[in-house]
């Protein structure tokens, strides 16, 4: 008697599980992504048409409240103004003329703050760009 195995191997693959999963993950991590608030403040700027080609290597931003922050390697870090010197220094040293920071005040924020943070930057021989929206 010779039997016969009914059981034949298919080698074919279903890629459709495959492409569920893929279209699953794609739009999780679209709705996740547009969750995720950006770590930015909310500034008014004054206006203005002038550009300058100068790339800044750090942001500091003053709000409308005088509150103050440092962009420091793409984090938004708060500070107190006290604070805002000693972290340039430890950061960039004093007197490196290819340092450019960038001011980013509140147009609502009182002309005194903005000069005190351009006397820091005079100091320590920094170059000061003053960030504007423009018109």
């Amino acid at each position: 008697m010779a039997l016969k195995k009914r059981n034949k191997i298919n080698a074919a693959f279903s890629m459709s599980s495959m492409t569920d999963i893929v279209f699953l993950l794609l739009i999780f991590f679209m709705v996740t992504s547009t969750l995720i608030a950006p770590n930015a403040l909310k500034l008014l700027l004054p206006q203005s048409n002038n550009q300058t080609a100068a790339k800044p290597i750090t942001t500091i931003s003053i709000t409308a409240d005088k509150k103050y922050s440092i962009n420091d390697d793409g984090a938004i870090k708060r500070v107190s103004f006290n604070e805002i010197e000693p972290f340039l220094v430890n950061k960039f040293g004093i007197g490196n003329d290819d340092i450019y920071i960038s001011l980013h005040a509140d147009k609502r924020v009182e002309w005194d703050e903005v000069v005190k943070v351009m006397n820091i930057c005079r100091r320590n021989k920094y170059k000061m760009i003053a960030a504007t929206a423009p018109e």
